[in-house]
């Protein structure tokens, strides 16, 4: 369910993003570039805490 939760979330503001910077320039709202953007942000959020470290550090002689 997360997954789709993210994508669900990602899509909205991603949208809403594309409509407001698109009204600010005067261009049409485009479906299909926002679901792409939506798409490629979701996989770049969602890949981000899995490459991350847990936090885990290995103290030297310091």
């Amino acid at each position: 369910m997360k997954y789709f939760w993210t994508l669900f979330w990602t899509f909205l503001l991603v949208l809403m993003l594309n409509y407001v910077a698109g009204a600010m320039i005067g261009v049409e709202l485009d479906l299909t570039a926002s679901a792409i953007l939506a798409v490629l942000s979701t996989i770049v959020i969602l890949v981000i805490p899995a490459v991350l470290p847990n936090g885990e550090e290995k103290h030297g002689l310091h």
